[in-house]
């Protein structure tokens, strides 16, 4: 396509790199507004095309690679804003210019984290990429989930685009239990790349005031067409996904409590907000016990003690006397460190525990903690180290294998995977949401809706502050808290043994999208030397 190339040289000419550079960045916030606070779930269709016109098109490198920073900092940086929530942290004797400084590193470096893998795309993107058409779409979504894919590898995981979907385009998040979160994410890229292709073209076209081949003009109807059709399409799908009647045999059907103890963090460590969690907790649950439930879950760390004090609360005698299953969120011994944990506690003492694998960066530890140690210091008066527990862990309970998730880890899709294909029949999801805008815990609610449409399990939330909840395995909320309430609530969900695709055979999208993209890449370097293979 000369003709296009020389009139977006000649366009970046005349609008230069701040107007791209503001173009980024307004898009990147677009797509920031897809999630809580705003929900407009509807703007990821669209949000990314102005990124992949800028990092398609013939401008420098550096505008491309600019561009795609920015991009990045304005949709990481506006969907993570709570972050700087941590603040104030006056009540852990952390003084307040202290705190601040803390909480807008933590919020730059998250974001700048996502921009860097957004910024890596790019990078992909003009070494990998250069011809339009499918070959370069192909290659696009592939770069895009392989990237997302090794991001979920690490400490810092939350932002993927598959997120900007949920809990309301419940639909489309059906396609997770094909492949996994990635595969909305991959439609969320195709759908973008294709209306992309269709700008540029129309722009080529004597429509758009640039060229005059009547043949772009049509190109650029096509491509817009199969944008619209696939968008179509993978909504037909997820549709059909989504109307399956969900087989509940009565004797599957459990009763669960959830206690939301509503404890602020500003006295949850210290005597009055013990006091207060042992007394809400242990008069909720004798309250749900005379309900009828079978179970109760508490928050993530509940009763803030160690394991071995909490044998001697009013909440464990409650336990032992009444015979109820409780799931209580506590803190494990692990030698001289301690875990963040949930354990089953029956009438006859610990039935399990399940340890909390993905902790908190800066929260519950330090990353490179010989470096950042002495400036950060840890955001935590426990004295005590937490450490992780491992990731092959499996929730036994009376009522059968649980999937247990607790706080952080409802944005790894793979640790629920994992435990759904060992045998996990339902969800517990702990967590304590305190400290922050009701943004973070709507997010947080989120990422569990997506986890049980992927593994097509019940999933029960209890929450410290909000928001506690009920989805059903269609993603389907069917009780949400209050926030900042003290609330109990009692639901009948259902164990399932049922394993859907994702399940089986976990994501198997993102390496095939990736060999296809080889290949094409392959066929393309072909096509451009013929004759290299002659000799």
């Amino acid at each position: 396509m000369p003709i296009v190339k020389t009139r977006l040289s000649k366009q970046h000419q005349r609008w230069g790199l701040p107007a791209f550079g503001f173009l980024a960045l307004a898009s990147g916030i677009l797509m920031g507004l897809t999630v809580a606070p705003v929900e407009a779930w509807f703007l990821a269709w669209i949000a990314l095309v102005p990124l992949w016109v800028l990092v398609a098109s013939p401008a420098p490198r550096k505008t491309k690679l600019l561009s795609a920073l920015l991009w990045g900092i304005g949709y990481h940086g506006i969907a993570l804003a709570w972050i700087a929530g941590v603040h104030p942290m006056m009540w852990m004797g952390v003084p307040w210019l202290a705190s601040i400084a803390i909480a807008l590193f933590c919020w730059a470096a998250i974001t700048l984290w996502g921009a860097v893998l957004v910024t890596s795309w790019a990078v992909g993107m003009t070494v990998f990429s250069q011809r339009s058409g499918i070959a370069r779409i192909l290659i696009g979504v592939a770069l895009w989930c392989g990237l997302e894919s090794l991001w979920s590898l690490g400490p810092l995981y939350w932002t993927s685009l598959s997120y900007t979907q949920s809990p309301h385009n419940l639909v489309i998040l059906h396609l997770g239990q094909l492949s996994g979160s990635l595969t909305v994410t991959a439609a969320i890229v195709a759908v973008n790349a294709l209306l992309a292709e269709a700008w540029m073209k129309y722009e080529g076209s004597g429509i758009g005031g640039w060229g005059s081949g009547i043949k772009d003009q049509r190109a650029a109807i096509r491509v817009f067409a199969s944008g619209c059709i696939l968008f179509v399409t993978l909504h037909l799908v997820g549709f059909g996904l989504y109307n399956r009647p969900l087989v509940q045999q009565p004797e599957t059907a459990l009763r669960v409590g959830i206690i939301q103890g509503n404890i602020p963090n500003t006295i949850k460590l210290y005597p009055e907000g013990l006091r207060r969690a042992i007394a809400g907790y242990t008069e909720g649950y004798l309250t749900l016990v005379d309900q009828g439930v079978e179970a109760v879950l508490t928050p993530e760390g509940a009763l803030p003690f160690m394991w071995s004090e909490v044998l001697r609360t009013s909440f464990y005698s409650a336990v032992r006397e009444k015979g109820v299953t409780a799931w209580i969120g506590a803190f494990g011994e692990q030698g001289q460190s301690y875990t963040n944990s949930i354990f089953t506690l029956t009438e006859k003492g610990e039935f399990s525990r399940y340890d909390k694998v993905k902790l908190v960066p800066i929260g519950e530890y330090i990353p490179f903690e010989q470096v950042l140690g002495g400036f950060i210091q840890r955001l935590s008066p426990l004295e005590a180290r937490q450490v992780p527990g491992l990731p092959d862990q499996i929730f036994d309970t009376p009522f059968g294998r649980a999937i247990a998730v607790i706080c952080y880890s409802s944005a790894f899709p793979e640790q629920v995977r994992y435990q759904a294909a060992a045998g996990g029949q339902f969800i517990l999801s702990a967590a304590n949401n305190a400290h922050y805008s009701p943004s973070m815990p709507a997010q947080h609610h989120a990422q569990d809706t997506m986890r049980a449409i992927e593994t097509e399990r019940w999933a029960v939330r209890a929450t410290n502050t909000g928001y506690s909840g009920i989805v059903d395995p269609h993603g389907r909320t069917l009780w949400i808290s209050d926030i900042n309430t003290y609330e109990l609530h009692a639901e009948t969900i259902y164990r399932r043994t049922t394993q859907t695709l994702y399940v089986r055979w976990g994501d198997w999208l993102t390496p095939l999208l990736l060999g296809l993209a080889v290949v094409f890449k392959l066929a393309e370097v072909y096509v451009s030397y013929p004759n290299s293979n002659a000799r």
